[in-house]
């Protein structure tokens, strides 16, 4: 009687499956992985935009109801910006902040009044206008006139073709 001696191990076949499908796995995750670390960075942006409405209602608050007509220009208080005063001190020059764009990791370059950003890490403001359906500024939006309080803010996200707007209405 010839009896056959079973040897322990895996067949070829076995362990080319099993790499074919580990190599899906990390494919998958290789693809979705820069989608999902944009929409965090996007996230972000749209967070700090809600940090400066609420340092803008602030500003409000202190200054009988008004609201800056810039946020970098003229000086506020004590010759020092919007920007240097209720957002703790960031300028656009300095880095290392917790008020940072999170793709470059610099500090947000505020533009001048009505300048709409055009680049990742640029915000843009604007008083006296409304977000329009197209995310620009604009002094009316579906039968809304924009009123003398009203403000818009606007940063650049990636991907997107016009900037993502937010207004105080």
């Amino acid at each position: 009687m010839n009896k056959q001696t079973k040897t322990k191990g895996f067949t070829i076949i076995e362990v080319v499956l099993v790499l074919a499908i580990a190599g899906l796995i990390f494919l998958m995750v290789f693809i979705a992985l820069p989608t999902a670390l944009k929409s965090q960075r996007d996230g972000q942006r749209k967070s700090d935009l809600s940090r400066i409405e609420t340092q803008i209602t602030a500003y409000s608050n202190s200054n009988r109801g008004a609201i800056p007509t810039s946020l970098i220009n003229p000086p506020v208080v004590g010759g020092k910006s919007f920007v240097q005063n209720y957002l703790q001190g960031v300028s656009p020059s300095q880095s290392g902040s917790d008020f940072q764009d999170p793709s470059t990791a610099q500090g947000y370059n505020f533009l001048a009044p009505g300048t709409q950003p055009s680049a990742i890490g640029q915000i843009g403001y604007q008083s006296g206008v409304v977000c329009g359906t197209d995310g620009a500024f604009a002094t009316t939006d579906n039968g809304y006139t924009a009123q003398p309080k009203n403000y818009a803010i606007e940063v650049y996200l990636e991907g997107q073709a016009v900037p993502y707007c937010v207004d105080n209405r």
